[in-house]
């Protein structure tokens, strides 16, 4: 009884004995938990970063107004052409969204090796029908010039539905197909012409990337774009010349959509000329990052493409 008095006198005595010495080990071991977890944090986000470069797998996307569309590299690269060479030929931005609605019901604008009969390339144009050699209609440059060169004898071309024009062209077994796609020759018209600056990226994973071939690319560049694109740069431009991956070039354009035009066509083509950056018009694209697309930088210039 006497015990039971005094700890009912000192209620607090006995608990605060033994519980300081558990809080100050539940605060310990606490304080090693949010340890543990920062490192876990900070190990799995290094982890995630080391990854992030493969997660994305290779592809293009376009995202302008009208809406999104999705590409693979290929595509990418074959839309980016066919714009380019409709700059070379000063042409309109709706000679383009016909160009694309057509190559994407003959091809899903992919280089075809074949097709019905002899059909061959993005446009499935038919050696037998006059369009060329079958080497040279696989060269999508030369496809897409032949096809720009048969539509603008259409007469009128402009002013007709786009199913109409194309068949003009095409002589299709089912002309009316080409309607079906004209929103996404569109929405690809919009980004890889310029009007809609920045819209589309292009993004690979390391493994995926290849060596630097930067004459090249601007070589290939200038036979889609044309003569009137002036390369300069402390990098190389002479056929068959080493390329230092360091090393840079600009190419000078006449005004924004043409830059951007270009721009976008580097990017594109970066997987397969190894190309690791591109600047134009305060923006900046990255192999490191390409799936983040274009990312601010102010030092890019609005007269010159720069690439890397």
């Amino acid at each position: 009884m006497a015990v039971w008095a005094r700890l009912r006198g000192h209620p607090g005595k006995v608990p605060d004995a033994g519980g300081g010495r558990r809080r100050r080990g539940g605060s310990a071991w606490a304080a090693g938990l949010a340890v543990v977890v920062v490192l876990l944090a900070v190990g799995g986000y290094a982890l995630f970063q080391r990854a992030r470069p493969y997660l994305h797998g290779s592809g293009c996307e376009v995202t302008a107004s009208a809406g999104k569309m999705s590409l693979d590299l290929e595509q990418g690269a074959n839309a980016a052409t066919i714009a380019a060479v409709a700059f070379r030929k000063r042409l309109p931005e709706r000679a383009v969204v016909i160009a694309y609605a057509t190559a994407i019901q003959e091809s899903h604008i992919r280089n075809l090796p074949g097709g019905d009969r002899d059909s061959v390339g993005m446009f499935q144009q038919r050696p037998s029908q006059g369009w060329g050699t079958p080497d040279k209609l696989r060269d999508p440059v030369v496809s897409t010039s032949k096809f720009f060169d048969a539509l603008v004898q259409v007469k009128d071309y402009l002013d007709h539905d786009l199913h109409i024009a194309a068949q003009e062209v095409q002589r299709s077994a089912d002309g009316e197909a080409y309607a079906q796609h004209e929103d996404e020759g569109g929405l690809l018209a919009a980004a890889f012409t310029g009007r809609e600056p920045g819209t589309a990226r292009c993004w690979f994973p390391p493994d995926k990337r290849t060596d630097s071939r930067r004459p090249d690319a601007l070589r290939e560049m200038r036979r889609a774009f044309g003569s009137r694109l002036q390369v300069s740069g402390p990098g190389a431009l002479a056929a068959g010349a080493a390329s230092d991956p360091e090393s840079w070039n600009s190419v000078k354009v006449g005004n924004a959509r043409e830059g951007w035009a270009a721009a976008t066509w580097a990017v594109t083509h970066a997987q397969v000329y190894g190309l690791t950056e591109v600047r134009f018009a305060g923006k900046h694209w990255q192999v490191d990052a390409g799936h983040d697309g274009w990312t601010p930088d102010e030092s890019a210039p609005d007269d010159n493409v720069i690439i890397k």
